[in-house]
Order: structure tokens, then sequence, then C-alpha cells
């Protein structure tokens, strides 16, 4: 075919990766020669099972989102960004002292303070249980019931791992639209403590401006330890838990690094839609990214509002601010993208070859002729009822914490009453236990005012939709309470019980019964939409379960297309664990402009102002006037490397991921992307697509002659 090979590249599917493209599973890094590529030691050095190997030092880092971290000594001291340690230490500040503003030191391991509500998990051991898994439904032709008895299977497969179990969590990963499964088992850390966070003049510096920007001068780290109880089990905060002997550390490398050397990254990468249709790229274009930029808009302008004369609000509001002001950068930037490159025609140009190789062979029309058409009518579906639907998804969380705590609570009462078949194959009375356990730390990022404008915004959305989009139960609360929605958020908040969290936790406990004789205004407005919601919970298990099925096939059609089921294809991103790996490399970003790999403590001094967010510390300049570098001087730059580019491929999640040089040595932490190649979740372009690590050299640098932690490098047995 004459576009056979444009199809490949836009698919991602020929089994070959293209450049540096590819985030693998570890059985998969045996197929990808990484010897030619560069890497200096043996591959079971990575990954094995014992572990020994590099692998085991990586850690996922769970707070309010995720992230990656890793152990850098034997005394469980973890590095990561300093955007991934934010939420757990904006949650610290609220009790009284600012430590985002002011970065926090622990000058020994006595000082060192609570992460609230974050959790670290380290990977045990990996299993492929895809037979066990596909067996549950494979006489089952009805996909939405199909998909039950699969969940039903991973749910108890899970439940047999984590049994009798205090620190271990299991996870299921569907891998190629469920053509395999993957179980993950971890160690699970529920005491992490903050070591050291860099001032937001650092570890944030260029804040939103230089967001997903090149060049880029922050810093951003920070350190934490991971603690157990004396007999090594991974448990809550305890006095008298000590920190974790992890079996491996990674070496922070004292090398030169340049232009052109091999790095590899592994973490925890979260979500991308590689092999998606045309229709899954029109729904995003057109429907998903604006109607949520929109919203993300609307309410970082509320929060701003609310914030303006008040640090307490600053404080509290810091990491919802902070998280949606991220990704609403990043999908204004794929909005550009894909307008940018045509994407959505392109990819309909390339089905269009697609559907005559289909229809090519009467045997492949058969079975794939209509799959493409058989997806577009699900997406119908589900635009169908996108603007009822987004309503009720707020109450998950951007409409607030009381809302979206009475809802939580509502749900598992009427999960509790629904019979074993109708009841969710993933509702666990353990996971109840684990939420109701740990409600407070929501609750210290609460804010009323800020709350209650929130509730408002999305209240006002709710009675402005067209009729036939409406959420009635919302619509039937106002009325029996015949108030406007200001008098009825106003209402709520003054007659409500749940915010108090342990009047909250009290609830959990009640049948819906119970929990609706309270009379509580939160309470009521959840019930009201109840049905609502169930009818959108089952439309969305409905479109998942067929859409999942759909996808399959058209992957099992393009592997017929590109005839290379025999070869390595990397499963796109879901969170599990990951290896990339590239080379140290600039770009061009557009005509006239190239961009170097490394950028440095003088190109941080040039764009100081004195002002936030480009106001670096006065010691911090005193430093570099001094020259006062110490061993972290880059030989070819003269000066003291903050940040550098590479060519691997990575995403949301892989923050805090370690970068390792040929040697299994650590030179950097990612942190970022840049911005022209924010298309990169729908299609990898190795021209543009670059990672921004902020190099070790600058984390060593600050930690020492900065912040003064030398304890920290002797620790880490650089000094």
């Amino acid at each position: 075919m004459k576009k056979l090979i444009s199809l490949l590249i836009i698919v991602s599917i020929a089994g070959i990766a293209f450049a540096d493209e590819g985030m693998w599973t570890m059985d998969q890094l045996k197929k990808l020669d990484l010897d030619k590529k560069g890497l200096k030691i043996p591959l079971d050095e990575l990954y094995n099972d014992d572990g020994t190997s590099l692998y085991s030092a990586i850690v996922q880092l769970v707070s309010g989102g995720s992230g990656t971290s890793e152990f850098v000594s034997p005394n469980g001291l973890i590095l990561t960004n300093h955007h991934v340690a934010y939420e757990a230490v904006q949650r610290a500040s609220t009790q009284g002292t600012d430590y985002l503003t002011n970065g926090f030191l622990a000058k020994s391991t006595d000082e060192e303070i609570q992460a609230p509500g974050t959790s670290a998990y380290m990977i045990d051991e990996i299993r492929d249980v895809t037979n066990e898994v596909l067996a549950a439904g494979a006489m089952i032709k009805d996909a939405v019931k199909r998909q039950k008895a699969i969940d039903a299977k991973i749910q108890e497969i899970t439940d047999a791992v984590e049994e009798g179990k205090e620190d271990i969590s299991g996870r299921i990963a569907e891998m190629y639209e469920g053509a395999q499964y993957l179980l993950y088992i971890y160690k699970r850390f529920d005491d992490v403590r903050i070591v050291y966070m860099p001032p937001l003049s650092i570890g944030n510096y260029g804040g939103e401006i230089d967001n997903w920007m090149w060049p880029r001068h922050t810093g951003d780290f920070a350190y934490a330890r991971v603690y157990v109880s004396p007999d090594g089990v991974g448990r809550k905060y305890d006095p008298e838990n000590v920190p974790y002997h992890p079996k491996k550390w990674l070496k922070i490398s004292t090398r030169d690094l340049n232009d052109g050397d091999f790095t590899m990254i592994m973490g925890f990468p979260g979500k991308t839609s590689r092999y998606r249709s045309s229709y899954s790229v029109r729904y995003n274009r057109e429907y998903y990214y604006p109607d949520w930029l929109q919203k993300a808009r609307d309410i970082l302008n509320i929060l701003e509002k609310v914030g303006e004369d008040s640090p307490q609000a600053k404080i509290k509001i810091a990491g919802m601010q902070k998280g949606i002001a991220n990704y609403e950068k990043k999908y204004s930037g794929t909005v550009a993208s894909m307008d940018k490159y045509n994407f959505l025609d392109e990819t309909l140009k390339n089905e269009q070859d697609f559907q005559e190789f289909l229809n090519s062979d009467r045997k492949i029309r058969k079975k794939y002729g209509t799959v493409l058409d058989d997806i577009g009518s699900l997406y119908d579906e589900l635009i169908k009822y996108k603007k009822h639907d987004d309503i009720l998804g707020a109450f998950g969380y951007y409409i607030g914490t009381l809302p979206s705590t009475a809802s939580d609570i509502y749900y598992i009462a009427k999960e509790r009453e629904k019979t074993d078949d109708e009841r969710d194959p993933f509702f666990s009375e353990k996971d109840v236990a684990r939420q109701k356990d740990r409600l407070h730390y929501d609750y210290m990022s609460f804010y009323e005012p800020a709350q209650k404008e929130l509730l408002k915004y999305f209240l006002n959305k709710a009675i402005l939709l067209p009729v036939n989009d409406r959420v009635k139960g919302i619509d039937e609360i106002l009325a029996k309470n015949n108030m406007s929605v200001d008098e009825y958020v106003n209402y709520a908040f003054e007659n409500s019980k749940i915010n108090d969290v342990e009047y909250a936790k009290s609830l959990y406990e009640l049948s819906s019964i119970e929990l609706e004789q309270l009379n509580d205004p939160f309470i009521n407005l959840v019930a009201a939409i109840y049905p609502e919601n169930e009818a959108s919970r089952k439309r969305n298990k409905k479109f998942n379960a067929e859409i999942t099925a759909l996808r399959k096939k058209y992957l099992e059609a393009l592997s017929l297309l590109c005839k290379v089921t025999d070869q390595a294809v990397y499963p796109d991103a879901n969170s599990s664990f990951r290896f990339t790996y590239g080379d140290v490399e600039g770009y061009k970003p557009r005509d006239a402009v190239q961009y170097e790999p490394f950028t440095t403590l003088y190109g941080a001094i040039e764009k100081d102002t004195g002002e936030s967010p480009f106001d670096l510390p006065s010691n911090l300049k005193d430093l570099y006037l001094k020259k006062d570098f110490g061993d972290w001087i880059d030989p070819d730059l003269n000066d003291v490397p903050i940040a550098f580019l590479h060519s691997t491929d990575i995403t949301n999640g892989n923050s805090g991921s370690p970068v390792l040089n040929a040697y299994g040595e650590m030179i950097g932490i990612a942190f970022d992307g840049n911005l022209e190649a924010m298309l990169s979740d729908w299609k990898f372009d190795p021209a543009i697509q670059r990672t921004i690590s902020v190099d070790i050299r600058y984390v060593m640098f600050i930690t020492e002659k900065f912040a003064g932690a030398d304890y920290l490098l002797k620790e880490m047995g650089v000094k």
C-alpha cells in the first residue's frame, strides 16, 4: 500500500521502536538490544526477580496524585520531584508552618516531619496472570457480563495476594486492551517523612510561566524517607518506626554528562493513547479537552480570587491549584499540537488505508470490517450524555470536600445493600476501611470560602444545561428547598455536620436509610442524584466493556496489517512500571531556533527578577558570585548544570523517576516534557519529544552548598 509506512508510524504498532520510542514492560528489555544503544551493564542488573536489580530501587509515591521516587541510600532515603512532594508538604503546612514557601530541612532523622497522606509502593514481584484472568470470561459472549467476570477474577486474585498481609498490595494492569494482564505485587509503606524540601524559589523556580518549557532552571527535587515497624512491616506513622533498609538503592553518579550520552528511565507513567482510533481523537479534541479546559480555567479563577488576601487560604488551596494548572497547560498544548499537525485528518487518512486493507480479504473483512464503525457508534452514545455526566463526575473531586465525601459515604452504603451479583466486583470493605482511615488528609485542604464557590459554580452549570441534559436530582433539591443556588449553598454549609471529619467517619457504618434520616443537606443532595449516578455508572461500564473489546479487535487487525505479531510492541502506559531509553539531545522547535541540551546556574541568574516566580534566594546568588560550586561544576560548561534534555519517552506519573547513565548510576530526576511535544500522549515524534530532567549535580550542589546538608551526601555515599 502506498501509505503503509505512514500508517505504521501513526499507530506505532510496527514492532519497531522508532528512534527512542517506547514505554516498555520489564520482560521486554531483552528485545531492545540495549547494549547496541549504549548500555554498559548486564541486563540482569536492570531487572531480575531476586530484589537486587536496579528496578527494585524504584518506588511509586502516592499522595493526591502519583509520581515516582527512588531509594538512594541503605537507610530508606528517597529522591523525587519537588512537585510530587508538593501536596504532602502543603498538607503539613496547614498545621501552622509554611514549609512550601520557605522549604524544610531536617538536620537529623529526629527532625523529619510526616508527609501526610503519602504512601510509597515498592514492587516485590511481577506475574503474568493473563490466562487466569481471561479464562474467567472466555465463555461469555456479552461484553458487559464478560468484563464483570474478568473484574471479579481480578479482585479475587488481588484479594488472595493481600490476604493476611498488612503491608502488601496487589494491582493487575490490563495491557493491549485486555490481551495481557500483569499482576504487580507491592510492599506498601504508609509512613513517609519529609527530609528536605527546597524553597519555592528553587523547587518551583519559573512557576507556571516556565512549566512545560525549555530552557528550564527549576530545582525540581525533594528528599523523603520511608519508615517501617522495628520488625520491618510497612505501617502507619508510629514514633517507634525505624528507617527502612532496602535491598537495592541507586548510586549517585559523579561522572561527567555530555551531549549524546545514553540515558534510561524507570518509573510509573500514567496514561497514553498511542493506539486509538480517529473517533477517540475527535472525541478528545472536540469534546473532552475543550470542556475540561473551560472548567479548569474557571476553577483556577475561583481559587485565585479566594486566595488573594489570605496566606492560610493560599496554603489550603495550593495543592488543587497547582495540579489543575499543570494539566491546564498540558492540555492546552495538546490541543494546539493536534491542530498544528492536523492530527485528526492524518488519523482519518490512515484509517482509509486500514479499511482498504480490511476490504481486500474476505475473511479479514468478515471478522474486522466493521470495527471502526462499531467504535464510532459507542462514541456517539458517550457524547449524547457527556454534559449531564460531567456534572455528576464533578462530585468525585472538583465540587469540594464535603459533597464529595457525602457522595462516597452514600455510594458505599448503597453498594453494601446490593446482592453479590449486583455489587461492583471491585467494591471492597478493606478499601472502605482504608478510605475512612485516610479521610482526614482530604480535610487538611478544606477551606470553606473556596469550597462554597466551587459548589456554586457546578450547581449553576447544572441548572443552565439544556432540558434534556439536566441533572434532575439537583433541580428537585433546589425546588424542594425553594432556594436559589447561592441560598442553598449557604444553607448546606450552615446546617451540615460533615465539616467535622470525625463525624463524617462515623457515617461510613450507616445504611442508606439511616443516612437519609439524618436530613443532612449534603447527604440529601447526593441521595437525590444517586439514581442518575447509578444510570451513569452503568452506561460507563457498558461503554468501557464494549470499547475495550473493540479496541482489542482493532489492535488485532492492525497486527495483521503490519505482519509483525512476533516482534515487540510496547503497551500504552497505564501507571504500571515501565522502562524507556534515549540520548542527551537538544532539539529544533521552529525555524532558525536550536535548543542546546543543558541549562546552567548562570541561566537562572539571568532570569532572576527578584519577584516570584523568578526570585532566586540571595544566598544562592552569592554562591554563584563566589563561584563556590564545590565538586558540581561541569568542565565543559564551566558552571553548575541545572537541567538537561534527553530523548526518552515519558508522560505524567514519570515525574520523580530516576535518570540513569549507561552504568546504571543516577544522573538526574525526570520532571517535565517540552510544550512543543504535547501530542506525545497520542504520538511519539523523535524530532521534538524530549524529557526535561534536573541534573543530579544541581541536586547535590543545592543539598550541600545551599542547604548545608552534608550529612545527606555522606549517607548517599557521595562524600
